[in-house]
């Protein structure tokens, strides 16, 4: 006999196409806005709003805040969540088309983890974004965050301007449906002052990406392939490196120092 099959509503597919798991512990809606650390004469951006856990508490510690949910199933309830607040404006968009705000904003959310990259690329895009607070998979903010000891092309190639760090951790019991895995808090925070200067972040990427990119077998044999030995291997033993480490466990801070002597002027 035949397994019966479970009929797919088009609630189940909107659910695995906008990988949703909303937040339901109070205690994680508390640690989140505490990490979140919102002002408040802020504005916000809301990603992923879903039925308001996070809007309500939100609201009530900034100036305005913008809630953008595009799941029609939830989109009258986080409609009514919102008129009842002052300050809340309900957007019933897909975040990923629209522009920056112009003013200094902050970016939070509990944003769908299939759409993590996307939304992280546009925050680093936003030109007024100050901070982003974001609940996604622990796996992703460990690894943007250094948390495992090793360090990503990307966060490597942003840390002039962005500060990444794991600002902790939610189980996955604290979400309704129950995802897999658990969920961090990934906290993106741009630098007041950059590391670098406007002129240096063009060289200093090219840098970054001819480290990561593997010419040679090392990050040794990749920088040799632009800058004379002699001068990379100095650049190595001021920073103390082995010329056999991976190229993702070179610190940050180690690529800024790297990156100062192989291109300071020699005269």
């Amino acid at each position: 006999m035949a397994p019966r099959r479970t009929r797919t509503t088009a609630r189940d597919r909107s659910r695995r196409v906008l990988s949703q798991n909303f937040l339901t512990d109070p205690a994680a809606v508390a640690r989140f806005v505490r990490a979140a650390r919102p002002g408040p004469d802020d504005l916000l951006v809301e990603v992923g709003a879903g039925r308001g856990q996070l809007t309500r508490p939100l609201a009530a510690r900034c100036r305005r805040l913008l809630a953008y949910e595009v799941d029609p199933a939830v989109t009258a309830e986080l409609a009514a969540v919102c008129a009842a607040l002052p300050g809340v404006e309900h957007r019933p968009v897909d975040f990923l088309s629209v522009v920056p705000p112009e003013e200094p904003f902050a970016l939070v959310g509990n944003i769908p983890w299939s759409l993590t990259s996307a939304v992280v690329r546009w925050c680093l895009a936003a030109p007024a974004l100050r901070s982003a607070t974001l609940l996604t998979q622990l796996e992703y903010a460990r690894k943007r965050s250094g948390d495992y000891g090793r360090w990503t092309r990307l966060t490597v190639s942003t840390w002039p301007e962005f500060g990444w760090r794991l600002a902790g951790r939610v189980p996955r019991t604290s979400f309704r449906p129950v995802p897999r895995v658990d969920a961090g808090i990934l906290r993106l925070e741009r630098r007041s002052e950059p590391l670098l200067s406007a002129g240096a972040l063009p060289a200093y990427r090219r840098m970054v990406e001819l480290g990561f990119g593997g010419a040679g077998g090392s990050l040794a044999a990749s920088l040799r392939a632009a800058h004379p030995r002699s001068r990379v291997d100095a650049a190595l033993r001021a920073v103390r490196l082995d010329p056999a480490t991976p190229v993702g466990e070179v610190w940050p801070e180690q690529w800024l120092v790297l990156f100062r002597l192989l291109h300071a002027r020699r005269g």
